[in-house]
């Protein structure tokens, strides 16, 4: 199993993201259960706008877009800029819609049988509003959604304490991480071993 988060913080690496220390739980269930994962920053890659696979010599998305297309689990991770997701995680999705009129070897689209997840942070509302919309938009280009999927933290309302701060003992958000890594697992693995069959969706 191979899974990879697409951390959509507007933080490049080398700063401090509360996005990537919550995805990184996940990711750290998932390794306990033998899955090769990374994690990848889209802060620190050229990527154009636009719907298309490439956009040009400058656009640097074919190559996290190879490390998807390898992967069985692909989870967004956002952060919430006034109750939404970020203009990342947008870009994102906009590139991966980009590419949903690929096919695989069955005539399906590139994304069936490949499993996704989202992870929130936030000091603030939005943390399903963000949720849905992700979930939604991957679910409509072929990737697969198991329940409970959603791992957020987005403390109390106004200024207050950062995941990082405040939330790493939440139960409630380390119960959404562990159903997150678990069942996203499950599922990839069902899939890997029983795909879904080319009938009634081939492109």
């Amino acid at each position: 199993m191979k899974a990879v988060v697409l951390n959509a913080s507007l933080k490049s690496s080398g700063e401090e993201s509360n996005t990537e220390v919550l995805s990184a739980e996940v990711l750290e269930l998932l390794e306990n259960e033998g899955a090769e994962t990374e994690m990848i920053r889209l802060a620190d890659y050229n990527i154009a706008f636009g719907i298309a696979e490439d956009m040009g010599e400058e656009d640097e998305w074919p190559q996290i877009f190879e490390r998807i297309e390898a992967a069985d689990i692909v989870i967004i991770g956002t952060p919430l800029w006034l109750g939404e997701k970020s203009s990342l995680a947008t870009l994102a999705i906009e590139r991966l819609y980009g590419s949903s009129s690929e096919t695989n070897d069955k005539g399906q689209a590139i994304y069936y049988n490949k499993v996704a997840g989202v992870v929130v942070t936030g000091n603030e509302d939005g943390a399903k509003h963000a949720a849905a919309s992700i979930l939604y938009g991957l679910s409509h280009i072929g990737f697969v959604i198991p329940p409970n999927v959603d791992a957020y933290w987005v403390g109390e309302a106004g200024p207050g304490p950062s995941y990082i701060e405040g939330g790493k003992e939440n139960d409630f958000t380390k119960s959404h991480v562990k159903m997150l890594a678990y069942n996203t697992l499950h599922l990839a693995k069902m899939l890997k071993a029983q795909p879904i069959p080319a009938e009634g969706n081939v492109m």
